[in-house]
């Protein structure tokens, strides 16, 4: 067993310490960026993001500018900060998710049921026009560039997940070229395709579901009424007895909601398993849909939700921003970034007019389903206020899980087929 010293423990204590003040700082900047608003639309939360990346920035130009008092002052490149970072990340993720399968649950059923074919359809649309993107891309990299086809499709692969925001295909791309003969380079080269394509990868999405509504020049009150139509299935059987309660807020049932879904989320079939989020999302939503399991009760205050979405939502973006930022400044090239672009715009418009004109579904249940087809959690929080409802999150609810697997069995196929 490895024990640390006096002294390492001091630099660990200093730089979690220094992170924990500039997280503060992020997120107020973030949330007076997020404010500013240009003919209406705003980025909201994901400004946050924004200032994270810049933040994450710094640890390279001021490592190249100023030597290790950069890195000392600014966020360093130690263990320390990065696994804080990743617990940033992660809590983050797991406050919202699990928030967000709370809010959808009560609804999900039975909108899910009623619009079944609707939700995998455009999932799968989604994906599958990500991934030729992608497969496009990689064919334009090998006529204009030199590099391997191996590494070409490392890259861009990493670029496809950072256009869906999608862990998990991150993660199971890494996992698929670790075992190869140049195993470590090509784990590099999808980390650092997937940190270029996350910024657009969240800022798209998020001014897509913002500008959508006023091109349109929608009628929100309508369309959330139309949403309620849409969502409306089978209603769960209401308890009539009174409900115990184990705390004010709810904080047991939350908690207990996040322990399963991390287990379940934990648990792989070869490569591939839900990850923390499609565990925590799996378990809140049967949790918020039956609100009660005999005479306990299993939901949380509303106040408590919305709380706790909110600031997991905020954490997640530092978490993902900071780490991102260095790697977009290290790695950054124009054409990366243009790739990821077009990674992103595709599969949004091609879902978003096959749900309208194909598959008919209302603005807010169309652009729901996009956010969760995408896998973009950062616009969920953005649709959300836009919208003027909890309701979009059944809709994103409903695509994501489905998302999440076909996008995992796309980034693998994508690193088989160009090996």
């Amino acid at each position: 067993m490895e024990i640390i010293s006096a002294g390492d423990f001091s630099v660990a204590i200093t730089s979690i310490t220094f992170f924990m003040f500039a997280a503060f700082i992020i997120t107020a900047l973030g949330y007076l960026l997020g404010r500013v608003t240009v003919r209406g639309v705003s980025l909201g939360t994901a400004g946050v993001f924004i200032v994270a990346l810049l933040y994450g920035g710094l640890t390279v130009f001021g490592s190249s500018l100023y030597g290790n008092l950069a890195d000392n002052l600014v966020i360093g490149d130690t263990t320390y900060v990065k696994n804080a970072l990743k617990i940033v990340e992660n809590l983050g993720l797991i406050l919202f998710v699990t928030s967000v399968g709370f809010i959808a649950g009560p609804n999900f059923f039975g909108n899910f049921k009623k619009n079944f074919k609707s939700y995998v359809l455009l999932a799968l649309v989604v994906i599958l026009a990500g991934g030729l993107s992608c497969a496009a891309c990689i064919g334009i990299d090998q006529a204009v560039s030199d590099d391997p086809v191996e590494n070409s499709a490392a890259m861009l692969v990493g670029l496809m997940s950072g256009s869906l925001t999608s862990t998990p295909a991150f993660s199971a791309a890494k996992a698929t070229v670790a075992s190869r003969a140049n195993g470590d380079v090509l784990e590099d080269l999808v980390t650092v395709g997937h940190g270029i394509a996350y910024l657009f990868g969240v800022i798209g999405v998020v001014l897509f579901v913002q500008l959508v509504p006023k091109f349109m020049k929608a009628d929100m009150a309508a369309e959330r009424k139309a949403l309620v139509t849409a969502s409306t299935g089978d209603k769960k059987k209401e308890y009539s007895g009174k409900k115990t309660e184990m705390d004010e807020f709810g904080f047991m049932p939350f908690a207990l909601a996040s322990v399963i879904g991390i287990f379940i989320g934990s648990i792989k079939f070869g490569n591939f398993s839900l990850t923390t989020t499609g565990g925590c999302l799996l378990t809140s939503l049967i949790f918020g849909h039956f609100g009660h399991f005999g005479k306990l009760s299993v939901a949380p205050k509303e106040s408590t939700l919305k709380v706790f979405r909110e600031f997991g939502l905020m954490l997640f973006l530092i978490g993902a921003g900071v780490a991102g930022g260095a790697s977009f400044a290290e790695h950054f090239k124009g054409v990366y970034f243009l790739y990821g672009v077009i990674m992103t715009l595709i599969p949004m418009f091609i879902g978003f007019f096959f749900a309208k004109y194909v598959l008919k579904l209302s603005l807010l249940n169309n652009l729901g389903s996009i956010t969760g087809g995408m896998t973009s959690t950062p616009a969920l929080g953005t649709l959300i206020s836009t919208a003027g409802t909890e309701d979009v999150a059944s809709a994103y609810a409903a695509t994501y899980p489905v998302a999440l697997i076909a996008v995992v069995i796309v980034s693998q196929v994508l690193l088989i087929v160009f090996k």
